[in-house]
């Protein structure tokens, strides 16, 4: 199992930008985020496991999809959200 409910509603209080916030960037982003790393560290011990491979792709190319929105939104959000997630861009 990729994320429990405790972690998932971790994450949430985490990146929530308001009290009942679920659905902002910062938060899809950080979820897709966890998930991702699930299938990346997956993927590593069943390397031929095409279809979560293919799953990650898709994963990634809504993340990429979800940062460029808030890129072009509100700059400073995304360098914040990008240093606190670790990512490269």
């Amino acid at each position: 199992m990729s994320m429990t409910a405790e972690r998932r509603t971790a994450l949430i209080a985490e990146h929530a930008t308001g009290e009942n916030d679920t659905g902002s960037p910062e938060v899809q982003v950080a979820l897709i985020t966890e998930r991702i790393n699930y299938l990346t560290e997956h993927l590593k011990i069943h390397a031929k496991d095409f279809h979560s491979r293919r799953g990650l792709l898709v994963l990634v190319g809504r993340r990429r999809s979800l940062l460029d929105y808030l890129k072009g939104k509100n700059h400073a959000r995304y360098q914040a959200l990008i240093t606190r997630l670790s990512l490269r861009r």
